[in-house]
């Protein structure tokens, strides 16, 4: 078995186990979502975008997860221009009104180090307007540097639900010639969006709602039309 391997699989299992009550948590925030017919908006700058795009028109995901995908965060025109927009002081509220977000969506936001002005300005900008926000963040990177915020505030000190993604600082699980490697945080953050996903459909349907949920286009007899019809203009799908 690989080194990493031998690193994430405790790893996987710590998070699950440290993280039961906020999981939990997050879960009913997601199974409400299903229930009321509410979105979950979900917004992550440089790597963390990967999360909220494992939850957006996945095979098997839900259908009503959208991913704040603004190409100014994302690593498209530059790696480094994107490490730079994140740090920008009232680019969030910018993003936020490019956006469909109706009363009661669900806000989650993901951010590594929670350090960061775009990811802090979302969630204060989302609890402002009365939405519930879930970060997903490293506590222990976060509380390990100082905040990027003109106030000092950190992700986790916005979010109501902030789960631990246990992701040491540097990110990297493994220690090879003096470096740390091995990134943890995309597999921490997807597992954790596919249990909620998972979960928030058995607990809607305890509620007596069938969730709307995307089938893979690559197998014969699918059919997302009428996810797409339900969700219309909500879902960022054109």
């Amino acid at each position: 078995m690989s080194e990493y391997v031998n690193c994430l699989l405790p790893k996987l299992t710590s998070l699950v186990e440290k993280n039961q009550k906020v999981l939990a948590e997050a879960t009913e925030l997601f199974a409400q979502a299903i229930v009321k017919d509410k979105m979950i908006q979900v917004i992550g700058t440089g790597h963390s975008h990967m999360i909220g795009l494992e939850g957006f028109i996945r095979a098997g995901g839900l259908g009503n997860i959208n991913a704040i995908l603004d190409s100014v965060l994302l690593t498209n025109d530059g790696a480094l221009r994107g490490s730079a927009m994140e740090k920008l002081p009232g680019l969030a509220e910018v993003i936020w009104n490019d956006q469909n977000i109706s009363p009661n969506d669900v806000v989650m936001v993901i951010s590594n180090s929670g350090r960061n002005a775009l990811p802090i300005e979302f969630a204060q900008i989302a609890k402002s307007k009365g939405h519930s926000v879930i970060a997903i963040t490293s506590v222990e990177q976060s509380s390990k540097y100082p905040s990027r915020h003109h106030l000092g505030l950190k992700l986790m000190d916005i979010a109501d639900i902030v789960i631990d993604n246990l992701v040491p600082s540097g990110d990297g699980l493994c220690n090879v010639n003096g470096k740390v490697t091995g990134a943890f945080s995309s597999i921490a953050g997807m597992m954790i969006m596919n249990m909620l996903v998972v979960e928030s459909q058995k607990e809607a349907l305890k509620q007596g709602v069938t969730p709307l949920i995307f089938s893979s286009q690559n197998i014969d007899g699918f059919d997302n039309d009428y996810v797409y019809q339900h969700f219309g203009p909500r879902l960022k799908s054109m």
